[in-house]
């Protein structure tokens, strides 16, 4: 049960840019971005957490005392020849998700909204950070990995999200579910991540990631490409 505390020094504009729709918005100040990220970094609390299971691949399932029958196409097809996965969560914590409530509930809309979406930019890049120091671990075993990949991408259920509680232990970090199956803190992730034996054959040469992957296609946070870039 590894746990990931790292600092969060920086939180990058550009994503945070993008989560709050503002990819078109040239003129819109990236000094209130900046100022947005800055506030993020002061008041989040990286924390995250995994584990790592065998998975038996063709019955899409991960095997634990209590084995976890992984439901929908989109996630089997991308864990697709993988020995083992592992199960992941991380957070920043309830007080960036607190200011973003006042700020809004004082009327500073849009302050709440560019906080919100450096919150945002911040979670992924704990999981970024946590995936590149599994990555290291992993490859020295003989393994590479897949991308994470989160309930809700594709056809994979919410439904199943207790489940990624439970066999990641994020409640070792303070990620709980609600009744509506949303996580708490609500700027928190869960995820897979498939691990394949390191061959040639182990993993396509090219693999759809994250936006590619996903079929829902009127997401605000949706990556739009530069002009002239490949969809």
């Amino acid at each position: 049960m590894p746990i990931y505390n790292a600092p969060l020094l920086q939180i990058d504009a550009k994503e945070t840019r993008r989560y709050a729709g503002l990819q078109k918005a040239e003129n819109f100040s990236e000094e209130r971005i900046l100022n947005a990220c800055e506030e993020a970094a002061l008041l989040a609390v990286p924390r995250g957490i995994w584990e790592i299971y065998p998975y038996d691949c063709a019955a899409q399932t991960v095997l634990d005392e209590s084995p976890f029958a992984i439901e929908g196409k989109s996630v089997g097809k991308h864990l697709a020849g993988c020995e083992k996965i592992i199960l992941l969560a991380a957070t920043v914590g309830e007080a960036v998700e607190s200011q973003v409530t006042k700020l809004f509930e004082d009327g500073e809309y849009s302050a709440s909204v560019l906080l919100d979406a450096a919150a945002t930019a911040a979670v992924e890049q704990i999981a970024d950070a946590m995936e590149k120091t599994i990555r290291q671990k992993m490859a020295r075993e003989g393994y590479t990995m897949r991308w994470r990949f989160s309930p809700g991408y594709g056809d994979w259920p919410l439904e199943q999200q207790p489940e990624l509680i439970r066999l990641s232990r994020a409640e070792e970090i303070d990620i709980h579910l609600s009744a509506a199956l949303m996580l708490i803190p609500r700027k928190s992730i869960t995820a897979a991540i498939g691990l394949a034996r390191n061959t040639k054959t182990s993993e396509p040469s090219h693999t759809p990631k994250g936006c590619a992957s996903c079929d829902k296609r009127d997401c605000p946070s949706r990556f739009i490409p530069d002009a002239g870039t490949q969809p």
